[in-house]
């Protein structure tokens, strides 16, 4: 096992496809890296399929479609309404050793170090939510009606909910090098535009459940903080 190497935080200023393109991986460097998206895109899962998408909706918008290396349901990237960020582990990083076979206890380790790194900031700021709101999901992945076509419409286990509502998306993506598992908190829950982006007929933004926000102080600052908490081992 080879030693232990700091997480550090690393920054991309760039529309959210060029991003999702980017393997991340390649490099195995435990990181936290952001993703300032310059556009509005419309993100899908990497397994759903391009029919889920409204076309002439995505035109008439001006959102372009783009597809992230994780699973989940679609997430509508706006730059002043959500912040992204991936999580970069190696699989051979000590801190990671005792979940890196196991999907799920993988995604609640990372649950945990998101609800902790929250915590401090939060109690720095003049948060939306308390403290003690937070809680990791424990339990089976809960879908919902809509959870399989929009991310947020469901939780699974890791995920991180204030007050009852998701907070805090995650999925993973696994290699051989190692875990990428990409995160997203909103500062705006506004889906109005999100379902007009979807060939789900009938579906309205009251069909979808609350969904948890911070303000933006909160939001930015998290990404710096979990890098804090991960490197405790």
């Amino acid at each position: 096992m080879r030693a232990i190497t700091p997480f550090r935080l690393e920054t991309f200023t760039e529309p959210a496809s060029r991003f999702h393109a980017r393997d991340l991986l390649d490099d195995p460097t435990p990181r936290v890296v952001v993703c300032r998206s310059t556009t509005r895109e419309l993100v899908l899962g990497s397994v759903q399929r391009y029919l889920v998408v409204d076309d002439g909706a995505c035109e008439r918008l001006g959102i372009d479609v783009t597809r992230r290396r994780s699973g989940g349901g679609a997430v509508l990237v706006e730059p002043d309404a959500l912040v992204w960020f991936d999580v970069v582990v190696p699989a051979d990083d000590a801190r990671f050793a005792d979940v890196a076979g196991d999907v799920t206890a993988s995604m609640r380790w990372l649950g945990g170090h998101v609800l902790t790194a929250l915590t401090t900031v939060i109690d720095g700021t003049a948060a939306t939510i308390r403290a003690d709101e937070l809680a990791v999901h424990d339990g089976p992945t809960d879908a919902a009606e809509w959870g399989r076509l929009v991310c947020f419409a469901g939780i699974a286990p890791g995920e991180v909910s204030a007050g009852g509502h998701k907070l805090v998306g995650i999925s993973q993506r696994r290699t051989r090098a190692g875990s990428r598992f990409q995160c997203a908190i909103h500062t705006r829950w506004a889906p109005g535009t999100l379902v007009q982006l979807l060939a789900a007929p009938g579906l309205t933004a009251a069909d979808l459940p609350a969904v948890a926000s911070v303000t933006p102080d909160v939001a930015d600052a998290l990404p710096r903080a979990l890098v804090a908490v991960l490197d405790v081992r």
